[in-house]
C-alpha cells in the first residue's frame, strides 16, 4: 500500500475524520476546538474503538483493519459508497491490482470508437493520461500528437505545476462548473489510487500535485472518492469560433480506462460548429492516436 504523504490508509482516514464537522456527527458546538472535523477521540468513540488504535490506524502502524471495524469507521465517518468502497480496498479486505495503470485500449473499444464519427472522442487511463484519441477530438481542440506523450496528461493540465504542465487541449476549453469539475478530477485519482496502489506512475502525479498545487492540495486532503460522469463545456476553437459540448465519461470496468465523448445538441448551432470544425481539419488530416 502506497504510504507517501496523503495516499495511504492512514491519511485517507485522517482526511475524512477532519471534513466531519461535529455538528454533522451529533455532537455540541461552540466549544472552542483546536482540531479540524472530528478529534481522533470523538472518532474513536463513536465506532466503537479505542484512541490508540485510532492513532495507529491514521499513522500507518495498523494498516489491516477488520471487517467490522472498517464498517464502524464506515458509519462513523458518514462515507458515501464509493468512499466505502474505497476504504475496504485500502484496508486490503477487497481486491486491488497488482499490476501498473492499464493503458492499451482494448479491440472492442477500438470497433465502438471507431462507430462514433460524429463525436470528439478519447481514451484516458485511469490516472487521466490521454492513450487515444480520434480525428473529431483532434479537430475539436486540436491534436494531441503535438504535445509530447509524458505530458498528455488532463489532470497535470487541470492542476499546472511548474514547468511540467500538461496539455490535452490545444485551444481554451471552460467548464459550466470549474469545482465542480475539479473535484471530480481528484476524486477519480482517489478512487484511482486504491485500485491500483502500487502504481508508480499515478503515486507520483499524486505527489508532484499534492505539493505543488494548492487547489490540488486542498481538493485531495478532503478525501471524496467518486465517478467522474458527465460535464457541459465550451471550446474556444480558433476557426469556427465558441462550441458548446456535453462532456459524458464512460468507464471501462476493471481498468478503469475513461472514455470521454464529447457531443453537441442535436440541430444545434454548436453541432454546425462542430461538423465545421471536422470539415476544416479534414484537409490537414490530423495524426490519429496510437
Amino acid at each position: 500500500m502506497a504510504t507517501q504523504r496523503g495516499v495511504g490508509l492512514g491519511a485517507t482516514i485522517r482526511a475524512w475524520r477532519e471534513r466531519l464537522s461535529p455538528s454533522s456527527a451529533g455532537l455540541p458546538s461552540g466549544r472552542a476546538r483546536r482540531a479540524t472535523g472530528l478529534r481522533r477521540e470523538e472518532l474513536a468513540e463513536r465506532a466503537g474503538l479505542s484512541v490508540d488504535y485510532v492513532v495507529r490506524l491514521e499513522q500507518g502502524r495498523a494498516t489491516r483493519p477488520s471487517a467490522q471495524v472498517v464498517a464502524s469507521l464506515a458509519d462513523a465517518l458518514r462515507l458515501t459508497r464509493p468512499e466505502r468502497d474505497h476504504l475496504h480496498r485500502m484496508a486490503g479486505l477487497a481486491p486491488v491490482d497488482e499490476e501498473p495503470v492499464p493503458d492499451r485500449v482494448p479491440p472492442g473499444i477500438h470497433r465502438l470508437l471507431d462507430r462514433l464519427g460524429d463525436a470528439a472522442v478519447a481514451v484516458f487511463a485511469a490516472d487521466w493520461q490521454l492513450i487515444h484519441w480520434n480525428p473529431g477530438w483532434a479537430a475539436l481542440l486540436g491534436d494531441p500528437a503535438t504535445t509530447p506523450p509524458e505530458l498528455r496528461n488532463f489532470a497535470r493540465e487541470r492542476f499546472p505545476v511548474g514547468s511540467g504542465c500538461g496539455r490535452v487541449a490545444r485551444w481554451p476549453v471552460f467548464e459550466e462548473n470549474r469545482d465542480r469539475s475539479d473535484l471530480a478530477v481528484v476524486s477519480d485519482l482517489r478512487r484511482a489510487s486504491g485500485l491500483f496502489p502500487h502504481d508508480a506512475r499515478l503515486n507520483e502525479l499524486i505527489r508532484v500535485l499534492a505539493a505543488g498545487n494548492p487547489t490540488f492540495a486542498r481538493l485531495w486532503a478532503s478525501g471524496t472518492v467518486a465517478a467522474h460522469r458527465e460535464d457541459r463545456k465550451t471550446v474556444e476553437h480558433p476557426t469556427v469560433g465558441r462550441v458548446e459540448v456535453d462532456c459524458d465519461v464512460l468507464t471501462d470496468g476493471d481498468s478503469e480506462l475513461k472514455i470521454v465523448i464529447l457531443t453537441a445538441s442535436p440541430g444545434s448551432t454548436d453541432e454546425d460548429r462542430l461538423r465545421l470544425a471536422m470539415s476544416a481539419d479534414a484537409d490537414s488530416r490530423p495524426t490519429p492516436s496510437p
